[in-house]
C-alpha cells in the first residue's frame, strides 16, 4: 500500500483513500480480530504539544522553592498524589496511580532537549527529527527507528508497521519507511469495536485516537511504531492548580492512556509508550497566573518491559543558582537518551547513529528503565 493513502472510519466502516476495495486485513481491523500467537514489539510515542508544565504534572513537593515560586498555581502537598516522598502526581492524574504501583510506569524528570530554543515550532521540529539544533534533517527519528529492526513475522507488515493517528503524516514518521496516517476516529459504529472491560476512554480526539490505535494493534496488523499527539498545554494565562486548564487536560491525558493500557490487555507486555513535550515551563509563575516557555520537562514511560515505580534522572534543584538561565528547570537527561534506550534495548535497533545522528551517550550507560 502506498504511504500516501489514508485509512479512516466513515460511518462506522473502514475505507482507504485511493482504492475502491477494502483489503481483508482492514476488515479484520474493523472488527478487532487478533492472533495472540504473534508477539510484535511495539513503541507508541505521544507528543504533548504546546510545552507541558512538568513541574505541575510530576510535582517536586519536597522542594521548598517550588512553593515559593508558584504562590497561586502550585499543587498543595495535601492534594499531591505522592510517589516517593519527594515527587508526586497532579491529582487529576489518578488513573496513573495503579500503573505506578504495578511498576509498569516510570518517570524521567528534568528531561528535554539540549537546544535552548523557546520556539514551539523549532523545538517540536527538533524533537520529531531527533536532531536538536539542526533544521535541515528531512526525516523523523521514529521513521528511522524502523530501519534495521529485527524481522517480524506478522502479516501485512508493509502496510502497518508505522501508524500516525491524525489527518496527515506527522514529521516524526516522515521518511523512507512506509507509514500511514489514520484519520482520527470521529463517528464509529460501536458494533465494530468494543474496548476491553474497564477500558474507559474519555470522549474527545485524544481518547478516540488511542481507542483506534488499540483496535488496530489488537487486529494483529504488524504495528511496530505509532504516534499520537494531544494539544492544550500552552498555559501562559490562568493555568490553574488542582482545578482549571492544566487539570482538565491532564485528566484527558491520563485517563486516555490508562484506558489504552487496559484495552491492550496481554498485548501490553509487548508495548512501550513514551511521552514527550517540546520543552517545559518557567519555574516561576508569571503575572497572569500562568507559566512561560521554559526548558526541562518530564517524560512518562509505560509498558510491560518497563522497570516502573521509579523516578529516573538527576534532579537539578530549583534554587536560583540551579536554574537554567536563571528561570527554568535545567535539563539533566537528554530526551534522546531515553528514546535511544527504548529503540536499542527494547525494539532491538542497535544502529543509534542512524536513528539519532550526532547524539553521543557520553557516559555510555542507559537509565536501565527497560529490560
Amino acid at each position: 500500500m502506498s504511504s500516501t493513502r489514508r485509512i479512516f472510519l466513515r460511518n462506522g466502516a473502514l475505507a482507504v483513500v485511493g482504492t475502491t476495495t477494502l483489503p481483508s486485513f482492514l476488515t479484520r481491523a474493523a472488527f478487532g480480530a487478533a492472533d495472540p500467537g504473534v508477539r510484535t514489539k511495539r513503541l507508541v510515542v505521544i507528543f504533548q504539544r504546546g510545552a507541558a508544565d512538568g513541574l505541575n504534572i510530576v510535582v517536586p513537593h519536597g522542594e521548598p522553592s517550588y512553593y515559593a515560586m508558584r504562590p497561586t498555581i502550585n499543587i498543595p502537598r495535601k492534594s499531591v498524589l505522592d510517589l516517593d516522598g519527594f515527587f508526586g502526581l497532579h491529582p487529576a492524574m489518578s488513573p496513573f496511580q495503579p500503573l505506578w504501583k504495578q511498576k509498569h510506569l516510570a518517570i524521567v524528570h528534568a528531561a528535554g532537549s539540549p537546544d535552548p530554543t523557546r520556539s514551539h515550532f523549532d523545538a517540536q521540529d527538533f524533537m520529531e527529527s531527533g536532531t536538536p539544533g539542526v533544521k535541515v534533517t528531512d526525516d523523523g527519528w521514529l521513521n528511522r527507528a524502523l530501519r534495521d529492526l529485527p524481522p517480524d513475522n506478522s502479516p501485512d507488515k508493509p502496510a502497518f508497521r508505522a501508524i500516525g493517528l491524525g489527518q496527515s503524516l506527522p514529521r516524526i514518521l516522515s521518511g523512507k519507511e512506509p507509514a500511514v496516517a489514520v484519520k482520527t476516529l470521529k463517528a464509529a459504529d460501536p458494533a465494530h469495536y468494543t474496548p476491553a472491560a474497564n477500558a474507559n476512554y474519555p470522549k474527545g480526539r485524544f481518547g478516540d485516537s488511542l481507542k483506534q490505535l488499540a483496535q488496530l494493534i489488537k487486529a494483529n496488523l504488524g504495528v511496530q511504531v505509532a504516534f499520537a499527539d494531544i494539544g492544550g498545554w500552552d498555559h501562559h494565562v490562568n493555568e490553574g492548580s488542582t482545578q482549571g486548564q492544566i487539570a482538565n487536560v491532564l485528566g484527558d491525558f491520563s485517563q486516555s492512556i490508562a484506558a489504552f493500557w487496559t484495552d491492550l490487555g496481554d498485548l501490553g507486555e509487548n508495548t512501550v509508550v513514551v511521552t514527550i513535550s517540546e520543552f517545559g515551563r518557567t519555574a516561576r509563575e508569571n503575572g497572569n497566573r500562568g507559566t512561560d516557555h521554559g526548558h526541562a520537562n518530564v517524560m512518562f514511560v509505560l509498558g510491560g518491559p518497563v522497570k516502573g515505580g521509579r523516578v529516573y534522572g538527576r534532579w537539578p534543584g530549583l534554587d536560583q543558582s540551579q536554574l537554567h538561565e536563571g528561570r527554568d528547570l535545567a535539563v539533566t537527561t537528554d530526551f534522546r537518551l531515553v528514546l535511544s534506550e527504548v529503540v536499542s534495548q527494547y525494539l532491538g535497533n542497535k544502529d543509534l547513529s542512524t536513528v539519532f545522528p550526532g547524539f553521543e551517550n557520553q557516559s555510555g550507560q542507559f537509565l536501565k528503565l527497560v529490560g
